[in-house]
């Protein structure tokens, strides 16, 4: 058709993964009238409205949602074979970038991504906001943050995610615990009382574990944040896992003591979330390839 072209499909690409014309102009830095224009003649093309207004933004029709894989695979292709590599000089340039993490990730990720980005791209500012699950997506399509990373899984079109690493889980219990020493049994386990977290975090094993070998009721508090098993531990008679990554931390910071579990638990599998390659800045790009880099 005479009337359809790349940019079209771009500007419908990056309205279905926004859902905001307001965010889709910012990206290819045209005025909002000139995405509501193309918007439509994409409505014009299709026969269908693609997109309704609602107070939460732009919702896809069943036609925008049956077209957006194939036109967005398609746009990545090309942009691939034409734009080549994104252009971005980590040690001369400046630039200010968001990252949400979890509390988790602000005490064992986020110290080591800033002594590799002091040196590297000491031009570069980062902002650090707190992860909330349920609105990074639609947070990365409004160009809120530039990326985030978690160990939920998150399975929106909106967004690609790279797989970082996985994390294992180690018991804790207090220094001086009065029955647990360096080997622990699974019968030992079954006598004690135990806490855990509750919440959308992606540490989902150490639950399902507990109630795999029937020791859900011996749950007796249940926190929000891995930051606070220690506090609940040190002190007392409690039983906690608590990923790998942190544990050491946990052990040299507080009167904690770490044991091997004698089961299986699942590992977290932690990633990095960003927008579709197609629609990254340069420095968002550079951004992706630093944290695998340094991260993964």
């Amino acid at each position: 058709m005479p009337d359809f072209d790349l940019n079209l499909v771009r500007t419908f690409v990056l309205l279905y993964e926004t859902r905001s014309v307001t965010a889709t102009a910012e990206s290819l830095h045209v005025t909002q009238p000139t995405i509501s224009y193309s918007l439509q003649k994409l409505r014009r093309r299709f026969s269908d409205e693609l997109f309704r207004r609602t107070g939460g933004g732009l919702v896809p029709t069943t036609t925008a949602r049956a077209l957006y894989q194939p036109l967005h695979s398609a746009l990545s292709e090309i942009e691939t074979a034409v734009s080549g590599a994104k252009s971005f000089s980590p040690s001369t340039a400046r630039a200010e970038l968001t990252l949400c993490l979890s509390d988790l990730g602000e005490m064992s990720l986020l110290p080591r991504l800033m002594v590799a980005l002091l040196s590297r791209a000491p031009g570069v500012t980062l902002t650090v906001r707190p992860l909330d699950v349920d609105r990074a997506a639609d947070q990365l399509g409004r160009g809120e943050v530039d990326a985030f990373i978690a160990s939920s899984l998150i399975s929106s079109q909106r967004v690609a995610r790279m797989p970082l690493f996985s994390e294992g889980y180690l018991g804790m219990v207090a220094r001086d615990h009065p029955r647990l020493g360096s080997a622990v049994s699974l019968g030992q386990l079954a006598a004690e009382r135990h806490v855990t977290v509750f919440g959308p975090t992606g540490h989902d094993g150490p639950r399902r574990a507990l109630e795999a070998y029937g020791l859900l009721d011996r749950v007796v508090l249940e926190v929000t944040r891995f930051a606070t098993l220690p506090y609940m531990v040190q002190d007392g008679e409690l039983v906690a896992m608590v990923p790998r990554l942190v544990a050491e931390m946990f052990a040299a910071e507080h009167r904690v003591r770490l044991f091997e579990l004698p089961f299986e638990v699942e590992p977290a599998q932690v990633s990095v979330y960003a927008r579709h390659p197609h629609a990254r800045s340069p420095a968002q790009h550079w951004l992706v390839a630093f944290m695998r880099e340094v991260l993964g």
